[in-house]
């Protein structure tokens, strides 16, 4: 995939949203476009955005200066600049970049809508964490996931741990589909909240998963 790709769509509660749909890759040839995109919807007064990364293969310092050069502006509007879709490889570098105690990410549009319509009319704060969608019935408390064939309370934690010390060398993929499967009560999370999750368990890397088997 060659250059970048952009296209602009409403979405939420009476199109109150603009999507910015991004394809390619974001660097210094082509980031006057994002950027050029995103200033004509502020223009028009328009501060619930969306960047949608789903297909786009790699951003660098130039594209990733866009967002945060304007998130202050936006915010001070009443409004959020919120990124969905990122694939691992970009996920990896916003990460490191610790760009995600500035901007909020989701694993889909229709998180980050949700997350404005919750919103809507009051002012957006960043977030240290991204959202974890669990997509079973849960406990009052958000780590806590109710396994809907017993009364007893299993953190996603514990049921993480059991997956990685019979399956060590599973990477954050594979231990989301084990997760999905009836053994672990079907629990559904998309891969940037594992991520985290696992980043909080000290199992983030494939080394400190095998040291986790090893004890047993």
């Amino acid at each position: 995939m060659e250059g970048i790709q952009l296209s602009v769509e409403k979405a939420g509660i009476g199109n109150g949203i603009s999507v910015i749909k991004v394809g390619g890759y974001i660097d210094t040839t082509t980031s006057s476009e994002l950027e050029h995109a995103l200033s004509t919807l502020l223009k028009q007064g328009s501060y619930h955005i969306v960047i949608d990364l789903g297909n786009v293969d790699y951003v660098s310092s130039a594209g990733w200066g866009i967002f945060i050069s304007e998130i202050k502006g936006i915010r001070e509007k009443g409004g959020d600049l919120k990124l969905v879709r990122m694939i691992p490889e970009v996920y990896e570098v916003f990460e490191l970049l610790e760009f995600h105690y500035i901007l909020k990410a989701f694993d889909t549009l229709e998180d980050a809508i949700r997350d404005f319509e919750r919103n809507m009319g009051t002012s957006t704060k960043p977030s240290s964490a991204k959202e974890v969608q669990l997509e079973t019935s849960v406990d009052s408390r958000p780590d806590r996931i109710k396994n809907e064939t017993t009364t007893t309370a299993v953190s996603i934690e514990d049921r993480i741990r059991q997956i990685v010390a019979k399956n060590p060398e599973a990477g954050t993929s594979q231990i989301a589909k084990i997760l999905n499967t009836a053994e672990y009560g079907h629990v559904k999370i998309g891969w940037f909240g594992l991520r985290k999750i696992l980043k909080n368990m000290g199992l983030s890397s494939k080394k400190n998963r095998y040291q986790l088997a090893r004890r047993g």
